[in-house]
């Protein structure tokens, strides 16, 4: 079963780019496995708290975000 996850801050996407998320990454692995995986596909957006995340040991804000 193909699966994906993408982590994005909590409140950043609206239910309508949560949808375009599932549905292109849906459409992406129907296209490199073939028709038969999109039954099987498994997209999973899940909100991460402001501050709950980080790269290279910066806490990352979406304040961080939006300026940089």
């Amino acid at each position: 079963m193909p699966f994906a996850n993408f982590k994005v801050p909590a409140g950043t996407l609206t239910a309508e780019q949560k949808e375009q998320l599932v549905t292109r990454t849906t459409d992406l692995y129907a296209e490199i496995y073939g028709d038969r995986a999109r039954a099987n596909t498994m997209v999973l957006v899940e909100e991460v708290a402001d501050g709950g995340w980080g790269i290279g040991g910066d806490v990352l804000t979406i304040a961080k975000l939006q300026a940089g």
